[in-house]
C-alpha cells in the first residue's frame, strides 16, 4: 500500500525569517510522513508566503532566496529514504534563457526532481512557461505532477495517454470557488479517461504577495470509474475553505491498477487505442 497525504497550506503563518518559514513548511511534510504518509502534496505558490520576508518584494527575489539559501537546508532535512514530497512551487531562475519559471520541486530520499507549469495564468506575466512534463518513479508506481492550469489542457491528458502513469499530482492555487471547481473537475475527467489516481492540494488563506494575495480550495482526490476501484469511494473532495489548513489520505493499493488493466472486455477509454487524425466537418 501506499499512502499519500494531500495538505493544503496557508502562506500567511506568522515567520519572522525565510528560515523560519522554510522549517514551518518542513514540519507539515515530517508531520504527515511521522504519521505513516509516504507521499506527501503541497499546493502551488507555497514558497510565496516568503515574499514578505525579503527585500525587494518580488517573485524573482523569492527565487533567489529560495534556491540559493534555503534548499540546501530543506534538502537534509527532507532526505528520508522511502519518502517523497512535491513542496508545491516557487519561482526558479533559469539563468541560460534569462527567464522565471513556476517550478514544483520534488524531493525523493536523496534525489532532487523538478517539473515547471506549462501553461500560465494572465496574471503570471513574470513567468515563462516550462518545456517539459516530466515522469517519475516511486514505489513501483508512476508519477507525474501537473500544475493548477495544466490539468485543465486537454493536450496534456493527451501526451499522457499510454505512457504508463498512475498517479498525477496537481498542486494549485485559485482565488475564487470558479477556479477550484475548474482545476477539480478537470482533474476527476483525467482519472477517468487515464485510468490514473488524481489528487489535487490547493493553497488557502492570505499573504502579503501580490500573485497569491487570497486564496479559497480544499483538498481533492478522485480514482479511476472502473470495477477494479469499486469497492471504495471513487472520489473525496474537502470543503473549500478560505482559512486555515486541511490534509487528506490517500491510500492506493499498487495491484488495482495491474487487475483494472487486465479486464479488458471492461469499457475503460484509457485502454482504447488512440482515434487516428480526423476531421470536424461544419455541416
Amino acid at each position: 500500500m501506499l499512502s499519500i497525504d494531500l495538505r493544503t497550506f496557508d502562506p500567511g503563518i506568522a515567520a519572522k525569517s525565510p528560515f523560519a518559514y522554510a522549517a514551518a513548511v518542513a514540519e507539515c511534510v515530517e508531520a504527515s510522513w511521522d504519521e505513516g504518509a509516504d507521499v506527501v502534496l503541497l499546493p502551488e505558490f507555497t514558497w510565496m508566503g516568503l515574499e514578505p520576508l525579503v527585500e525587494p518584494r518580488s517573485p524573482r527575489r523569492v527565487a533567489e532566496v529560495f534556491w540559493n539559501e534555503l534548499f540546501l537546508t530543506l534538502k537534509s532535512l527532507l532526505n528520508r529514504p522511502g519518502k517523497a514530497v512535491v513542496l508545491g512551487t516557487v519561482p526558479f531562475w533559469d539563468a541560460e534563457r534569462g527567464v522565471l519559471l513556476n517550478r514544483a520541486p520534488i524531493l525523493l530520499g536523496d534525489r532532487v526532481l523538478h517539473q515547471d507549469k506549462l501553461h500560465l495564468t494572465p496574471w503570471e506575466s513574470d513567468f515563462a512557461p516550462g518545456s517539459e512534463l516530466r515522469l517519475w518513479e516511486f514505489a513501483g508506481l508512476r508519477f507525474a505532477v501537473v500544475i493548477c492550469l495544466d490539468i485543465e489542457i486537454p493536450e496534456i491528458s493527451a501526451r499522457l495517454r499510454g505512457a504508463g502513469v498512475d498517479v498525477v499530482l496537481v498542486p494549485s492555487a485559485t482565488e475564487t470557488m470558479l477556479g477550484v471547481e475548474r482545476v477539480d473537475r478537470c482533474a476527476s475527467a483525467r482519472a477517468v479517461e487515464l485510468g490514473v489516481v488524481v489528487g489535487v492540494s490547493h493553497l488557502t488563506g492570505t499573504a502579503e504577495s501580490g500573485l497569491i494575495d487570497e486564496n479559497v480550495g480544499r483538498t481533492a482526490v478522485y480514482f479511476p470509474s472502473q470495477a477494479a476501484f469499486r469497492d471504495e469511494p471513487r472520489w473525496v473532495e474537502g470543503e473549500v475553505i478560505s482559512s486555515g489548513t486541511q490534509t487528506q489520505r490517500v491510500v492506493i493499493d499498487p495491484r488495482t491498477f495491474e487487475v483494472m488493466r487486465r479486464m479488458k472486455q471492461e469499457t475503460n477509454p484509457s485502454l482504447l487505442a488512440a482515434l487516428p487524425a480526423f476531421e470536424v466537418v461544419r455541416e
